[in-house]
């Protein structure tokens, strides 16, 4: 849809919990302005509706020509190019035409110490399993701190509360974490890698998953599901940081799994616990700006085919945030967090709101329906509910 007469030239967008969903040019009362940087890219973003149940609303406006100015939000700065074939929905997609149903949950965040941390799981492994069921669940990154006893107190926990369908779990940065403790397990910062090397933060994550590597690829009920992981930190390399290293080995095995029986529209989930830099909600900031040191490779791959769904957490930020789910190309999707979601100024979120959030996926042919749960209600989340037809 092109600008109405009149409009301005500026791109806005609602900044309430229910997002403006028909994108012209015209002003929402209250709403940040969202300009596009010169040279920005463009970029395919959808937003959550609020809306009553049962009823949707179809993003599908474009923007006007590129918008060149400075000014953005302190959370993103984006153009809104046109989205296609996707649909806001907040009513639930059940019924005798879902295919299949899976979860994806991420930063869980499990220490052998923290209670809060098994308060939280519990009651997030308790709503999936006795609530909305499926046949997978995927655990995106950011188990523990990689110690013994994280890895120990989550099989508990796991083995506490079973999930009726398969369980896949991909390495974070935090699995690395060890190397910033001690031999007592105390933070310590001072002595960092604290005897600790990339290969042995590995060797307890694939002892703790039976994982050959912390890359590999599984078929659930006819979709390919492909997980990929960091496969070093930032002893090798300290400029990497938080992100990702994806090696050449693994970047070449991706390009022949995402080949494999793919077949147009129908869709291909792929989770990485990092987001690729300046993409879904919580990837614009500075923590975030690379994210994966490999991410123009890793999204030229994906971008070959328009059917891939990527899931990523590590940002935190809380579902129905700007860009929770966006498209550039392919669908990217935001998990939030189980132990700790942020607000959109990259804060977290009280604990006493005793917040956590995780994402429901129901397949339907070549539908893919994304809802956020969550976990403390028990409940869906309104402002984070999507169709995405690849």
């Amino acid at each position: 849809m092109g600008g109405e007469p009149g409009a301005q030239t500026e791109t806005v967008a609602s900044a309430a919990q229910g997002w403006d969903t028909t994108f012209i040019n015209t002003p929402v009362p209250g709403a940040p302005k969202l300009i596009l940087p010169p040279g920005s890219p463009k970029l395919e973003r959808v937003l959550p509706v609020a809306a009553a149940p049962g009823a949707a609303a179809v993003a599908s406006a474009q923007a006007s020509s590129s918008v060149q100015g400075t000014e953005h939000s302190s959370a993103s700065a984006w153009e809104f190019s046109s989205v296609q074939r996707v649909e806001l929905s907040s009513a639930p997609a059940v019924g005798n035409q879902s295919v299949f149903r899976f979860a994806v949950i991420s930063d869980i965040h499990v220490e052998a110490w923290n209670k809060e941390s098994h308060t939280k799981l519990r009651k997030a492994l308790t709503d999936l399993s006795q609530n909305v069921p499926g046949q997978a669940l995927v655990i995106n990154g950011d188990l523990g701190n990689g110690l013994p006893g994280d890895y120990e107190t989550l099989g508990k926990l796991m083995r506490e509360i079973p999930y009726p369908g398969q369980v896949v779990y991909t390495i974070g940065n935090h699995e690395f974490y060890k190397a910033w403790t001690d031999a007592a397990g105390k933070w310590n910062e001072a002595d960092f890698p604290n005897g600790e090397t990339p290969e042995a933060s590995i060797g307890r994550f694939l002892q703790f998953t039976g994982y050959d590597k912390v890359y590999h690829d599984s078929w659930i009920e006819g979709y390919h599901f492909i997980f990929l992981g960091s496969e070093t930190y930032r002893q090798t390399d300290d400029s990497f940081a938080e992100d990702a290293w994806l090696s050449e080995k693994q970047l070449q095995w991706l390009e022949g799994a995402m080949a494999e029986r793919a077949e147009e529209g129908k869709p291909i989930f792929v989770f990485l616990h990092q987001p690729l830099p300046y993409t879904v909600a919580g990837s614009f900031t500075d923590f975030n700006s690379r994210a994966v040191i490999q991410h123009e490779r890793l999204k030229e791959i994906l971008s070959r085919y328009p059917q891939t769904v990527f899931f990523s957490g590590h940002s935190h930020w809380e579902l129905g945030s700007p860009g929770t789910l966006i498209r550039d190309g392919f669908t990217m999707v935001n998990t939030s967090s189980v132990q700790s979601p942020y607000d959109t100024s990259d804060t977290p979120i009280p604990a006493e709101e005793q917040k956590s959030e995780g994402l429901v996926v129901e397949v339907s042919g070549n539908k893919v329906h994304i809802r956020g749960r969550d976990f403390t209600a028990a409940d869906w989340i309104p402002a984070a509910s999507y169709t995405v037809e690849p």
